[in-house]
């Protein structure tokens, strides 16, 4: 476990329930990459896989909470995409 690690994943933590809210009023996907989203929650899975496989600590639970947190705007993405489309 690395203080360097754990400062990372809080301050992107951080900055996901921002952009869930913004996806969840605006209702827009406009500033949005899909791309991005699914890169960025491999990157999450990666993290929880390393950390299960080769440093199992505490640290993977803030792994999750910020992959579950993308998942949440993924979902948010293509309600937003249906809204759009009406």
């Amino acid at each position: 476990m690395s203080i360097f690690e754990i400062i990372m994943l809080l301050c992107f933590g951080l900055a996901w329930p921002f952009s869930i809210y913004k996806s969840i009023i605006s209702r827009q996907t406009q500033g949005k990459s899909i791309l991005f989203l699914i890169i960025v929650v491999i990157g999450y899975i990666s993290g929880i896989i390393h950390k299960l496989l080769y440093s199992r600590d505490w640290v993977v639970m803030l792994y999750a909470l910020n992959a579950l947190m993308v998942l949440v705007d993924i979902v948010l993405y293509y309600r937003n995409k249906r809204f759009e489309k009406k």
